[in-house]
């Protein structure tokens, strides 16, 4: 829609505002913003109410509607506040954004140089800007947290701090926390911390700092969460839970749900300090999760939310609260009410891994009942993302290209809302992900957390594509977090946290919060004051709004519904309206509103109204009106506002409460409007009477009056305004119309400078102001110049009348005439128009009428008649009638024989279904032929016609098929004419594509390759880098009506290359290429990770690809490594692990993993522990010994070759006295070897010398050995296979010796038995029981010994890896397999199929390997499928074997096969069974055994043998049995074109045609035609013809340049070159021009004839080359050429020359002039008013005369005073600022012509 002329556009309006940025000095600032408007709107940037101007350092640029500040090198003094400022026509509109710029951190204190100038006062001063914002941070119950926060701007802000939103003083006691302001460095800013003494659980939430100066506020947030401390491990987990909460005193509550619905519970609780809340669930503590929300309301309430809640959430619900003072709980049973309709088989929770998939699996009751997939409350509709399947009563949901969001609760929905749920958990790099949307007050905290799987690494948290400021980001270990403090709508969008490839989103939407609107005023009071003005008073709204608010003051007139707005002011109080203010006097009423960026007040009305009257001024005049006689003149004026007037003419008034009226003396009429703040009034049709009437206009505090000046109008042309040319045909009616300015103005006619005379065929009429001349029929002769002359100005008609065009009716079609000598010969020729001239031509030249041809015209016939022809009158003759032509060819020949035409043997090559038509020209037109083919005589019917027409015989073909192709001959008695029919398919053409295509794939993407012809069945040959393609798995050729396609189904890079479609004719062309997907390693994220180990120990490095079959490289230190027993490298699915078992120090290194595009390195270092104590062989207590027993201190270290110390009672121990130090291996060993009571002690052993180093202590005492005696019982054990089984018991004393037995044996250390004792416990081990193992155990000390029971159970043997679904091919070998946990005793398990056990077969065979059970199926058959199972005692598993039937294979295909026109072709192929039928297909047609066709099948081979080739048998071959398709390409080639007849030499005219002729041996060949030795191309002039083996070339109109030599070229033969020489044409005047004499404004016409007919020539006059059009008209008839030119003009005379080429004709054109007249003269006398103009008109009798203006006798010049104008033949004097002394006599002199005209000046 466009906007009218009043339409303002619209004012600019911000779409997007510049952001507060904050740069380091140095740095690039940058603001953007996108403004509309219309007209667009023009930007400026603006700082400190100065416009900013380009610079080095900072531009403007501008992209479409977004505008850009750029700032280079930022400095201090550039810091402060930018506004940017749109302006258009329609108004105005800004934005404004803060630059800050901060001091760089420097490491060291740079000296300052003295010289550096101080800034300017004040230059610093801006908006709080936080340098560092608090962090986020996560720690447990009671422990201490800062938070600190770090603040720049000037003045200093001042800074405080809320926790959600509320005040610390509000939720905490003043012991609970402290605030310690930092200290003020210079250009550190102001800093505030905030410590938190012990956090506990309430502590939890959103802290926000604020900062505050007179230039603005900022604020920056961090997340605290408080986490309980882990508790003690857990027990059995058989037993049942202990509660952790009290027990209930009464009944809880019940709630019912309906499965699949959401369960929401509340709490609220009170007390001080805040309680901590605790839920529980059947008394276990509950965790957030999925399903199971916990969060906080905006009323304070804890809420517990269960979502699709399931059968298995029902029981009690706990909420326990606790602080110090107490605790409490409420509680509530929840009920799930289960639907009647179920889900057989519910969903089940799955796990993928980021970039894979996930199924989610279901059934229904019924395979009719529909369902949908939701997740979460997202219905899910099928797409590639979201796969659904349904197979009977299986639904199936698949997950494809799995990311983060994905993780989450899935549902599968019944109708009825029947559903079932399930998790999805997506791993990968991201554990925790973002919620769907979150939803925030504006002015709230937003709170948005991730966990990820590895610690310590950064992501990127951005909006809607743009990174967020890093103050509101914080990371701890696996957590991060995003905190916006105070949101505002500018905070909406989608944010998302990006780890690597990996990325979670969540939807911001900040919610309005809904405010009251501002109180209304009040006390509203009006008083009438002075005259015209009212006063109003009120007073503020009570409550006085918070926000900034305004007064709209409103007006409405008494009677009207509308209310008008005054004006709006900020402060209340008195305000004056005066009389100025309202558009119309009346009665007005007013009140008044309060409006504040809430909203508005109810309105308050003034108690009364008031009468206001506007004060009207003069905007726009009255001005002088000057028209001519007979047109309307209009007064207008404008005022200041609306108020009526009256209008006043010569003093009377007029009246103005009617539209119209009428005033006298005279019939003057008149029409007073008013719009708005205009008035007009329009005096229509005013007379020369009227003119120096005085019109005035009168209205309070307005007057204003103006003259009226009426003109005498002078006549002038309003159509046609240029001449017009006009063409008719006789008896056509013809009516000429010229309109003029003034009604009834005589007008004269005139016909080439002649005027005209009424008749009957001649009518001139005038209507008003049109004048009209009509021709009723027009005739030839009526054309010329017509010319409608009045008052010295015309209009011009040049009209043509031509007979209408002939038109030759018959004959349509060239025709042959033959005939013998002395035999009439009549060529006819009939014409649509009875008097129609024709001109006969013969050969190019006019026939005359003579004895021996004869011109006849009879109606609409014309002859022409050869009474007695002869041989040399034979030729091509030519019946010429307008602009068309009718050919005849006659041939005059001797009577020896019959058969005229053709005299030689004819080739005819045609198409399929084209008209094929074979003439025989007989030489008398009696005689009778036969027509024969190939021998036989053919017989007419619908597809052959035979046609006879007097001499001509014809055999026309009207569609003809490739079987009509033969030898025909047209016999007549002892002659015969031989015509040779070759019929072939049309040229297959190649309709798409058009141009080269080019396909870039991917592999294992399906690529097709599609080519349309323009014929169905015509056959195509596929090309790949010059070499035909063979069909295959790999490779398919398609073939759909006229499409064929090439599919390759699972591209490959080395599947690229150029493809060409050849269909024969046409090729299309195909470049493809196939690249492999990049091999990405998505996981780790970062491409170089630093590991550390000790050695020894098993170190993995895991790296995930995608691809999953990407293959992977490892090396080590640049050196490529090899898999051995040091070093595994592993590969399973996407994953490619390399494991070093037993690491040592020398295999740390640099270890990078490769694939063909990337490459992930881990540096990894080895350190070995330091130095431990193992296990000492004895008990480090006290060891009591007997004096002169040997004693033995020994121990292990965890590495041979430490250093050890030893002492005793503090003193180093040395080798002697008794003492020997001995090292074995790790063991150190002390022996003593007879103990005395010197030896008792502390021994000690240190691990090296340095403090704190590891010991270990020993105690010896030397005493008499007290009594052995076992201290406590054996105890029986039961355990399960393979577990291990521990008996213990205690002797005294501890250093005892004691002796173990099994079944009455005893025991013996080694791998499964164990034996240890520490202190006076005793234990054997045995390891890994086994079923023998059970039996007695004894323990015997001394004399006393303890027995126990072993009980060994046996092992469940379970199904590790289970029997997978086979499909194979009748007559396959099928291997089924399983792996168990265990290695099971033989018939351990069994296999069945159909759950009934294997039936005897001797194809069947089971086989066992250890942990692997395999079943062995030989040569299946269809009868083997079904479903076989395996089960042991505690396990079972199920899988399908399908069996599809054997598949048709071809063993030696089909092979290409090339032979020459004419020979035979043999295929043949073999099939993998035998008996098989196919079918032979040529080009897609099915063949049939025939002579010669021969089809044989014979065991696996078939054969097919093709004889008689001809070219058009060319093609592909294929073999179609069942679903196989076997092709190969059948290609015939011609023999060589050669020349049979070559060219000759020609030599034509100028202008004749000239006719190149060649013959071919064949008559389908391409020739090419050279000129000179460059190919030349068909145009206007060049005809190309192939006319069976005759190739033509015929160049028309030929001229000098075509001259030289000619070739033409098939194949490797050539004829040629000829040479064409082109004589030049000879042109004469044959009649010369003749001078011509006229009178100025007639015509003239010129005409010479020359000796050829198609000449151009060209005219000159005085030596001017004369163009067509105006005044000039030329035309060329035959070989005349004739000049008119129209309206002579004196400067016409001259010469008139003519040339054409050489020849050349001159005459003399004289022309008389007329006497220049004056047609129209000035009044004779005229008066004009003193300060007036005054304008004298005449015309003159032709334009371009010159005319002289007298006063007094003397001549005037033009000046100031006096201006002369000219107009075509007019002519006027115009007199300006007339003054008395102008009075006096005018004269104008035009040739010998003079008008005189007296000047009276009136006024003084």
């Amino acid at each position: 829609m466009k906007a009218g002329s009043g339409d303002q556009g619209s004012p600019p309006c911000f779409l997007r505002f510049p952001r507060p940025v904050r740069v380091v000095s140095g740095a690039e600032a940058e603001l953007k913003c996108v403004v509309l408007g219309e007209p667009p709107p023009t930007v400026v940037w603006e700082k400190g109410g100065q416009q900013l101007a380009a610079s080095d350092r900072l531009s403007f640029p501008v992209d479409g509607a977004e505008h850009c500040l750029l700032l280079s090198g930022a400095l201090p003094t550039d810091a402060g506040v930018y506004v940017c400022r749109a302006r258009n026509s329609a108004g105005e509109a800004y934005a404004a954004a803060a630059v800050t710029v901060l001091e760089p951190p420097a490491h060291e204190p740079e000296p300052q140089l003295a010289e550096r100038p101080l800034p300017p006062p004040g230059a610093g001063e801006g908006a709080p800007v936080f340098l560092t914002g608090p962090r986020s941070q996560w720690v447990l119950r009671g422990a201490e947290v800062v938070l600190e926060c770090q603040v720049g701007g000037l003045p200093a802000p001042t800074l405080y701090w809320e926790k959600d939103g509320m005040a610390l003083d509000e939720v905490w006691d003043s012991s609970h926390f402290s605030l310690e302001p930092g200290r003020a460095g210079a250009g550190a800013g102001a800093s505030l911390a905030l410590r938190i003494l012990a956090a506990r659980l309430p502590d939890s939430g959103v802290y926000v700092c604020h900062a505050r100066n007179a230039h603005g506020h900022a604020r920056a947030g961090a997340l605290l969460q408080v986490q309980q401390t882990p508790e003690s491990p857990p027990e059995d987990p058989d037993e049942a839970p202990t509660p952790v909460v009290e027990p209930l005193k009464c009944a809880p509550k019940t709630f019912w749900v309906n499965e699949g619905k959401h369960a929401k519970f509340r709490c609220y609780v009170m007390g001080k300090p805040e309680p901590e809340i605790e839920w529980h669930w059947e008394g276990r503590p509950l965790l957030p999760d999925r399903r199971r929300l916990m969060y906080r309301d905006r009323d304070g309430g804890f809420v517990l939310k269960v979502l699709y809640c399931q059968a298995k959430d029902r029981g009690l619900y706990v909420c326990a609260a606790r602080n110090s003072a107490g605790q409490t709980l409420s509680a509530v049973q929840l009920h799930v009410k289960e639907p009647r309709l179920r889900f057989s088989r519910p969903l089940q929770d799955v796990e993928g891994r980021e970039h894979g998939i996930a199924v989610l699996e279901c059934k229904v009751p019924n395979s009719r009942i529909p369902t949908a997939w939701f997740r979460e409350d997202q219905r899910l509709l099928p797409c590639r993302k979201y796969e659904q399947i349904e197979e009977g009563t299986v639904r199936r949901l698949i997950i494809h290209r799995l990311k983060a969001d994905d993780d989450g609760v899935y549902l599968c929905e019944m109708r009825g809302r029947v559903r079932t749920v399930a998790n999805v958990t997506v791993k990968g790099p991201i554990l925790k992900r973002l919620p769907r949307k979150l939803d925030v007050f504006e002015g709230e905290n937003a709170v948005l957390l991730v966990e990820t799987r590895e610690a310590g690494v950064e992501g990127r948290w951005s909006r809607d594509g743009e990174d967020l400021p890093a103050t509101c980001q914080s990371s701890s270990g696996h957590m991060h977090a995003l905190v916006l403090p105070g949101v505002t709508r500018e905070d909406a969008g989608e944010v998302t946290f990006s780890l690597g490839n990996s990325r979670t989103t969540t939807l911001l939407r900040v919610k309005c919060i809904k405010h009251n609107p501002p109180g209304p005023p009040v006390l509203a009071e009006m008083f009438k004051g002075h005259r015209n003005t009212v006063l109003l008073t009120w007073k503020p709204p009570d409550p006085t709004p918070e926000t900034p608010f305004i007064y709209r003051l409103e007006r409405q007139e008494v009677g009207s519904e509308d209310w008008v707005q005054c004006f709006s002011i900020e402060k209340a109080g008195a305000v004056e309206v005066p009389g100025d203010c309202v558009p119309t006097e009346g009665d007005y009423r007013f009140r008044v509103c309060t409006v504040s960026e809430h909203g508005r007040s109810p309105h308050v009305v003034f108690h009364g109204s008031a009468h206001l009257v506007p004060t009207a001024r003069l905007v726009a005049g009255l001005e002088e009106v000057q028209v001519y006689d007979g047109e309307d003149a209009v007064f207008s004026l404008d005022l200041s506002t609306v108020i009526q007037g009256t209008w006043f003419l010569n003093g009377e008034e007029l009246k103005s409460n009617e539209p119209e009226g009428q005033v006298g003396p005279g019939p003057l009429r008149y029409r007073v409007e008013q719009h708005g703040l205009q008035h007009r009034l329009i005096l229509q049709a005013v007379r020369h009477q009227d003119s120096g009437a005085l019109i005035g206009f009168s209205c309070p505090g307005v007057q204003d009056s103006a003259a009226l000046t009426i003109q005498e109008s002078p006549v002038h042309i309003l159509s046609p305004q240029d001449k017009v040319s006009l063409t008719f045909t006789t008896s056509d009616r013809v009516v000429l119309t010229c309109e003029l300015s003034r009604v009834d103005f005589p007008a004269s006619w005139y016909k080439d400078g002649q005027q005209v005379e009424e008749s009957e065929s001649l009518m001139v009429k005038m209507d008003g102001r049109k004048h009209r001349l009509i021709l009723p029929e027009a005739q030839v002769q009526d054309s010329g110049e017509f010319e409608c002359r009045t008052e010295g100005i015309s209009a011009f008609f040049s009209v043509t009348v031509q007979d209408p065009p002939v038109h030759i009716v018959a004959p349509r079609e060239h025709v042959f005439v033959h005939a013998i000598t002395s035999e009439c010969v009549m060529l006819t020729c009939e014409v649509d128009r009875e008097d129609a001239p024709v001109h006969w031509f013969k050969d190019g030249q006019e026939v005359e009428e003579s004895d021996f041809v004869l011109l006849e015209s009879e109606g609409p016939h014309r002859r022409l008649v050869l009474p007695s022809a002869q041989p040399s009158v034979g030729g091509e003759f030519q019946c010429v009638a307008g602009d068309e032509r009718a050919y005849f060819t006659v041939t005059i020949t001797d009577v020896s024989s019959w058969i005229v035409y053709p005299s030689g043997k004819v080739y005819v090559a045609a198409v399929r279904l084209e008209r094929v038509v074979l003439t025989c020209e007989l030489c008398r037109p009696w005689a009778e032929v036969r027509w024969t083919k190939d021998g036989e005589e053919v017989v007419e019917s619908p597809a052959l016609l035979l046609q006879k027409e007097d001499t001509v015989r014809r055999l026309v073909l009207p569609a003809v098929q490739l079987e009509d192709s033969g030898e025909y001959l047209c016999e007549i008695d002892d002659e015969s004419a031989s015509f040779t029919v070759t019929v072939t398919e049309p040229p297959v053409r190649i309709l798409y594509p058009r141009d080269e295509v080019t396909l870039v794939a991917v592999s294992l993407e399906c690529v097709v390759l599609m080519c349309e012809l323009s014929r169905e069945d015509a056959p195509v040959r596929w090309y790949k880098d010059g070499l035909e393609v063979e069909e295959s798995e790999a490779l398919v050729l398609e073939s759909d009506g006229p499409h064929r396609r090439l599919v390759l189904p699972a591209a490959q890079p080395q599947d690229g290359g150029e493809f060409v479609c050849d269909a024969g004719d046409d090729s299309a062309f195909y470049t493809v290429t196939v690249t492999a997907p990049p091999e990405r390693i998505v996981h780790p994220a970062a491409r170089s990770l630093d590991l550390q180990f000790r050695a020894p120990g098993r170190v993995e490095l895991r790296c995930e690809v995608a691809p999953a079959g990407s293959q992977v490289r490892w090396y080590k230190d640049g050196l490529e490594v090899e898999a051995s027993d040091a070093l595994q490298l592993g590969a399973e699915g996407p994953t490619r692990t390399l494991t070093l078992p037993h690491a040592q120090p020398e295999d740390a290194g640099e270890y990078v993993c490769e694939t063909r595009d990337e490459a992930v390195t881990f540096n990894i270092s080895l350190a070995e522990p330091p130095v431990q104590f193992l296990a000492p062989e004895a008990a480090p207590g006290p060891l009591c010994v007997a004096p002169g027993e040997p004693v033995v201190l020994s121990c292990e270290l965890s590495r041979a070759g430490a250093l050890v110390f030893w002492s005793h009672n503090g003193k180093p121990v040395q080798t002697g006295e008794g003492l020997e130090l001995r090292a074995e291996g790790p063991r150190r060993v002390l022996c003593i070897r007879a103990a005395d009571l010197a030896h008792a002690g502390l021994y000690t052993c240190q691990c090296g010398a340095a403090p704190g180093a590891p010991s270990l202590s020993f105690t010896v005492q030397v005493a008499e050995p007290p009594l052995v005696k076992l201290v406590s019982e054996l105890t029986p054990l039961t355990v399960h296979e393979g577990d291990d089984a521990t008996f213990r018991c205690e002797v005294s004393p501890p250093d005892a010796d004691i002796t173990w037995l099994r079944n009455g044996v005893v025991v013996t250390p080694g791998p499964q038995l164990e034996m240890t004792q520490n202190g006076s416990s005793r234990t054997l081990t045995v390891r890994s029981c086994r079923l023998e193992d059970a039996g007695t155990v004894t323990a015997r000390a001394g004399g006393t010994s303890t027995s126990a029971r072993l009980h060994v159970r046996e092992t469940e043997l379970l199904f590790l890896r289970r029997l997978q679904d086979v499909r194979a091919e009748e007559g396959q070998d099928v291997c089924l397999e399983v792996e168990t946990g265990r290695v099971g005793a033989a018939g351990a398990v069994r296999w069945m199929r159909g759950g009934a056990p294997l039936p005897p077969d001797s194809r069947l065979s089971t086989a066992q390997d250890g942990h692997i059970y395999r079943l062995f199926i030989h040569c299946v058959v269809l009868a083997d499928q079904g479903t076989y199972g395996c089960e042991s005692h505690h396990d079972r598993t199920l899988a399908r074997l399908s069996v599809r039937p054997k598949q048709l294979r071809v063993l030696q295909p089909l092979e290409d096969v090339t032979i020459i026109e004419g020979g035979s072709a043999t295929f043949q192929l073999e099939l993998s069974q035998e008996g098989v039928t196919g079918e032979w297909a040529r080009g897609g047609v099915r063949l049939q055994p025939g002579p010669k066709c021969q089809i044989q099948a014979e065991g696996h081979s078939h054969h097919l043998v093709l004889s008689g080739l001809g070219l058009a048998d060319s093609g592909c071959i294929s073999f179609t049995a069942d679903t196989l398709r076997c092709a190969a390409r059948l290609t015939v080639r011609e023999a060589p074109v050669t020349i049979v007849r070559g060219l000759q030499d020609l030599e034509v005219t100028e202008g004749d045609t000239a006719t190149f002729e060649c013959a071919l041996s064949q008559t389908l060949a391409d020739v090419t035609w050279e000129k000179d030795g460059q190919p030349l191309t068909p145009s206007a002039r060049l005809r190309l013809q192939a006319l069976g083996t005759r190739r033509l070339l015929q160049l028309r109109r030929c001229s000098p340049l075509d001259a030289g030599t000619y070739s033409c070229v098939v194949g490797m033969a050539r004829t040629g070159p000829v040479h064409l020489v082109v004589r030049e044409r000879k042109v004469s005047v044959l009649s010369e021009l003749r001078s011509v004499s006229a009178r100025e404004g007639d015509g003239a016409t010129f005409e010479c004839t020359v000796s050829e007919v198609e000449t151009a020539g060209s005219w000159e006059l005085g030596g001017r080359p004369l163009r067509p059009g105006g005044r000039v008209r030329i035309r060329q008839e035959g070989k005349k050429h004739i000049l008119v030119l129209s309206e002579l003009r004196a400067e016409d005379a001259g010469e008139v020359r003519f040339q054409a080429g050489p020849a050349q004709s001159v005459a003399q054109l004289e022309v008389e002039a007329l006497p220049l007249q004056m047609l129209r003269r000035p009044p004779r006398e005229k008066t004009v008013l003193v300060g007036r103009r005054a304008v004298l008109e005449v015309t003159v009798s032709r334009p371009g005369g010159q005319v002289c203006w007298l006063r007094e006798g003397a001549e005037l010049c033009p000046g100031d005073k006096y201006e002369m104008r000219s107009h075509g033949p007019t002519h006027s004097l115009v007199i300006h600022d007339v003054r008395p002394e102008d009075q006096g006599t005018y004269c104008c002199q035009a040739g010998q012509d003079s008008a005189y005209t007296r000047l009276l000046v009136e006024g003084s």
